[in-house]
């Protein structure tokens, strides 16, 4: 993990999922690429669900992301949309949407990250370690716009160095 101290581009990308469930590990797969592609100025982390401790790490970043398998047949096989802070909690500390943990970081320590949710199509729900081929294509497409389009969208608000993006 980067110091967060000293550290000016603070980016948090939360992969969230299970790989052992076929395309419910989409949001592994997508953090998975962007590891090994070596953008450096993120800060990776895998997560079955989210839980009320994620809110302390999320207040960290000036920016986070959470990326997560979708049910629903989305337009271009992912989505990428702003998200914003909604107070309404599971009944579990477990199991908490990208929304109420935000919504805590805001409440609780007075930190509001930019935040975004990435959406990606999944197709094949069950007991399985791989994608289906459909998920498989729209996690590339996911990550290709990410890199392309969406970063650099970004990148003015996170200080990220252009020479850094090398993929």
């Amino acid at each position: 993990m980067k110091n967060l101290k000293t550290d000016s581009t603070r980016i948090l990308l939360i992969g969230i999922g299970n790989s052992g469930r076929g395309d419910d590990g989409l949001g592994w797969k997508f953090t998975e690429l962007v590891e090994r592609s070596g953008y450096n100025f993120f800060d990776c982390e895998y997560r079955y669900q989210l839980q009320i401790e994620d809110t302390v790490l999320i207040s960290k970043y000036d920016t986070v992301l959470f990326v997560d398998a979708s049910q629903a047949a989305l337009k271009d096989g992912f989505e990428i949309k702003s998200c914003k802070a909604a107070s309404h909690y599971f009944y579990s500390s477990h199991m908490q949407s990208p929304e109420t943990i935000l919504y805590l970081a805001n409440d609780l320590y007075n930190k509001f990250p930019e935040a975004y949710t990435i959406a990606i199509s999944g197709h094949y729900w069950d007991l399985k370690t791989s994608l289906s081929k459909k998920a498989e294509k729209n996690v590339q497409l996911a990550f290709t716009f990410f890199i392309k389009d969406f970063l650099p969208i970004i990148q003015p608000r996170t200080q990220v160095n252009k020479n850094t993006l090398t993929a």
